[in-house]
């Protein structure tokens, strides 16, 4: 019998084999729905691609990939205007445009590919990076010419695992890690986790929720999303833009598209003040896991109001309610995520340029390209 992989490359979320979801079943975003999603209201300067993996005709993985192209990008962040950062982004700009990832630029955790169990690790990995290079064929035949080709995110076990095939060789880098939060099973509700806290963090918590007493938070509905979708895309816009760096923005359409595609699976809560919209932040369910998404605000009333700090204990408080077991955080934010027990775990990349002379070189440029966070890790709980 033939046991060796092929894949086709798929565009379009209608293209999926019938059974896609069940080979995806360990994460929703690999599944077909999350594709269209990403198919109707990906970021202007993204184009994704659909990896299926076949075994006797039979599919046996699925992974995405994604392709950024960085002159089309707005601002790779206004926040911090130092040489370092004029450097990074001229570097991007002339010499690193065109950026080809296996796995989501927009997400932060093991969302890249998944297998069924029976197929060697050295094989899944073989056969992604075949897929990968004949994406980037693909692409040139378009005059596209890829500059930088990465991978991502993989954990420490997936790393060592990688550090035993052929592609363990290429230069392999950490950035800001995933926050994660991990709910005892003998918590049921908001009180569990205060009566958890020190003294110190159970002020802080007090303290936020004060400063919030006028805050009137709710879950909106598809028609009042759409509704306010202009003064929701320029309450992240404002966040998005004051990030450290930005590879992409989200198009403005794309929070309804969730709704309207992952409907419960998909939680939008406004933050209103005098009846106004101030802030927002988005909850994605996915399986026992619960993903925090992307947010905004008005810094101003931010600031006042604890407005974040107030965001991340209802994102705790909700899903101690529904039993999820981990509440991921991503990125960014460290220390005040920190603050409220999320814990660091590190993921890993690989990245390789295709200029050979700056390949070679990549390891040293790398910390211009991403830029170190200094931050303190906390322990809020007794």
């Amino acid at each position: 019998m033939n046991t060796s992989l092929t894949f086709t490359i798929y565009q379009s979320a209608n293209e999926l084999p019938e059974n896609w979801n069940t080979i995806a079943n360990s994460t929703i975003f690999l599944q077909r729905e999350y594709f269209e999603i990403l198919e109707q209201s990906c970021p202007e300067n993204m184009r994704c691609f659909f990896i299926g993996v076949f075994q006797n005709n039979q599919l046996v993985g699925v992974a995405l990939s994604q392709f950024l192209d960085l002159n089309k990008l707005e601002s790779f962040g206004e926040r911090d205007k130092c040489l370092k950062t004029i450097i990074r982004n001229f570097a991007f700009k002339r010499f690193s445009s065109h950026v080809l990832f296996l796995g989501n630029c927009m997400l932060t955790g093991e969302n890249a590919y998944t297998f069924l169990d029976f197929i060697p690790f050295d094989e899944q990995i073989k056969v992604l990076f075949e897929a990968r290079n004949s994406i980037e064929r693909m692409l040139k035949k378009e005059g596209i010419q890829i500059h930088l080709r990465t991978s991502k995110d993989f954990s420490k076990a997936e790393k060592d695992k990688i550090n035993q095939t052929p592609f363990g060789s290429v230069f392999q880098f950490t950035t800001q890690p995933n926050m994660i939060f991990s709910i005892p099973e003998h918590w049921n509700n908001e009180q569990d986790y205060i009566n958890a806290l020190s003294k110190k963090y159970r002020d802080q918590y007090k303290r936020a929720r004060k400063k919030a007493e006028d805050i009137i938070k709710r879950k909106l509905a598809l028609e009042e999303i759409e509704q306010n979708e202009a003064l929701i895309y320029e309450l992240y816009h404002h966040v998005a833009k004051n990030a450290p760096f930005n590879s992409f923005f989200l198009s403005q359409n794309h929070f309804s598209n969730l709704k309207k595609i992952w409907k419960d699976h998909f939680l939008f809560y406004g933050y209103f003040l005098n009846e106004k919209l101030i802030g927002f932040n988005t909850l994605i369910k996915n399986g026992d896991t619960m993903d925090t998404y992307f947010l905004g605000y008005d810094e101003t009333i931010q600031r006042e109001k604890m407005l974040y700090l107030n965001m991340l204990y209802d994102m705790i408080a909700y899903s101690i309610k529904k039993e999820f077991k981990t509440i991921i955080f991503a990125r960014t934010a460290l220390e005040i995520k920190s603050s409220v027990g999320a814990k660091p775990e590190t993921m890993y990349g690989l990245m390789e340029h295709k200029n050979p002379i700056i390949n070679y070189f990549l390891p040293h440029f790398f910390h211009y390209l991403e830029p170190k966070t200094i931050w303190q890790e906390r322990n809020p709980f007794k």
